[in-house]
């Protein structure tokens, strides 16, 4: 089996790739946001759009949508009776609302998770007490509830500050196996030096012959702190867990050369613990956002040598008009990715980009005294001159480098002898790059024509934060 991203829905993914019993261990956290007021989420429909931002699935998560409904009567129609059941019975409690929705396209996914799952695997779910009890609901309906082994409490001490309640400082994690008798888990051990601050007696923890304190089976209630803003793991994905906790996780329920399975794999921290764990893996996302973030972070982790495949990705020009036809902004995403560029933050809120769609920092003298910058946009439709001058206007207005359009149609000549008269960005060493360029969807995919640019001069690129580079000897500890 080969490590594998996958691009795209992962209910298609999951029944189109995964193969009934091939899955180890199931680690997933769902696109939820725990900062939307409850009342929003429980508001019934009215005809006006909804406040809340499930930030993946934006179109479906909605009751509002047909996908919605296809998928509630899919459900009660063609699923077994239990679940088919608290279904019914959640839509008759809560009518039809986002959190409804969200409860369908969790249980269908759930259901499938449950297929691919080997009889000695297990599957932990993350979530926050928004939606905790309800999950859990769906999962002992799926997994039967004789099959929780924990209900596993994160607990960590930044975020959560007010003074209209206590301060909210924990996730929830549940951890289910698929079958109650011959799951596999490897008890893991904790220091011990803290437990006295919690009330525990003398017999649950001991000191050494030094007087340390000695290493005692794991509780379930895990004290690891978050990624905060100037982490040094922290890559600038809202819903970022630390390492560890993912450590803990597959340590203790997977061994090596297991396959680890992540289907809202985000920016990556589950595939990226699996491979240094040296477990198989496969990550799944709906954005290509993410896909291009989780290959950055692969290869600034593990170097070119790390080898996986790549599924959904357009390979071809009709793959990438397919693509720009059904979301231009997930063409947008792909087609900076396929030239390192990130998107500006006010295109990934979708609101006005000011020109920009994406953005390339990079240093090109050797004491990196000035951070500089390349301005992208990307065009699908149909192109002209005018896009040129435009882009021209942004470049002087930004006072970047370079501007570069990457397009999906042929540029037209008056466009070509634009960018021509555009002049030069003449880099300290001397050599001189065109100021404004122009690039299609062919040139890259089958000439491999990319950006001319500065050449990498130590950390020259700054466009993404780099994640650490891993070795063996530098392996990562628990934290506490």
């Amino acid at each position: 089996m080969q490590n594998t991203l996958y691009y795209g829905d992962n209910l298609e993914i999951l029944r189109e790739y995964i193969k009934d019993e091939s899955i180890d261990l199931i680690y997933l956290d769902p696109p939820f946001n725990s900062n939307q007021s409850y009342n929003i989420l429980f508001a019934e429909k009215n005809g006006t759009q909804s406040h809340a931002q499930i930030k993946a699935f934006e179109d479906t998560w909605h009751w509002d949508t047909i996908k919605a409904e296809e998928t509630y009567r899919e459900i009660v129609e063609k699923l077994p009776t239990k679940i088919s059941s608290l279904i019914q019975a959640f839509r008759s409690f809560l009518g039809s609302n986002d959190m409804m929705a969200y409860l369908v396209m969790m249980a269908i996914r759930l259901y499938e998770l449950h297929r691919v799952l080997k009889q000695t695997g297990s599957i932990y779910l993350h979530c926050d007490p928004t939606a905790s009890h309800y999950l859990k609901l769906v999962l002992d309906s799926i997994f039967g509830a004789k099959n929780i082994q924990n209900e596993i409490i994160w607990v960590y001490k930044s975020g959560g500050a007010t003074k209209r309640r206590f301060g909210r400082k924990h996730d929830v994690i549940f951890f289910y196996s698929k079958n109650s008798d011959k799951y596999i888990f490897n008890p893991q051990k904790e220091k011990s030096y803290m437990m006295h601050e919690y009330g525990f007696t003398k017999s649950e923890f001991h000191k050494d012959e030094k007087g340390q304190y000695t290493w005692v089976i794991m509780k379930d209630w895990w004290e690891i702190p978050s990624i905060g803003s100037a982490d040094k793991q922290r890559l600038g994905y809202p819903t970022q867990k630390p390492e560890a906790l993912l450590e803990r996780i597959i340590k203790a329920s997977s061994n090596e050369g297991d396959l680890v399975l992540d289907p809202f794999c985000g920016c990556g921290t589950t595939i990226t613990v699996a491979e240094k764990l040296e477990r198989k893996w496969i990550g799944i996302d709906i954005t290509h956002l993410a896909i291009s973030l989780m290959k950055h972070r692969l290869k600034d982790t593990f170097g070119d040598g790390i080898e996986y495949k790549v599924i959904g990705e357009p390979v071809d020009s009709a793959g990438a008009e397919e693509l720009a036809h059904e979301d231009p902004y997930q063409f947008q995403w792909w087609a900076l990715g396929l030239v390192g560029a990130r998107p500006c933050e006010s295109e990934k809120k979708r609101g006005a980009d000011r020109g920009i769609d994406g953005i390339i920092k990079f240093h090109d003298d050797t004491y990196m005294k000035e951070t500089k910058q390349i301005i992208l946009q990307v065009k699908c439709g149909h192109v002209n001159r005018g896009m040129i001058d435009a882009l021209k206007g942004v470049v002087e207005r930004e006072k970047a480098e370079i501007g570069v359009l990457i397009t999906l149609e042929n540029p037209t000549k008056p466009m070509k002898l634009e960018a021509i008269s555009s002049g030069f960005y003449e880099a300290p060493s001397g050599k001189k790059y065109p100021k404004i360029q122009i690039l299609t969807i062919e040139d890259i995919l089958y000439n491999g024509k990319n950006i001319e640019r500065p050449p990498k001069v130590a950390a020259n690129d700054v466009t993404f934060k780099r994640a650490k580079k891993y070795t063996k000897s530098g392996e990562q500890g628990e934290l506490l």
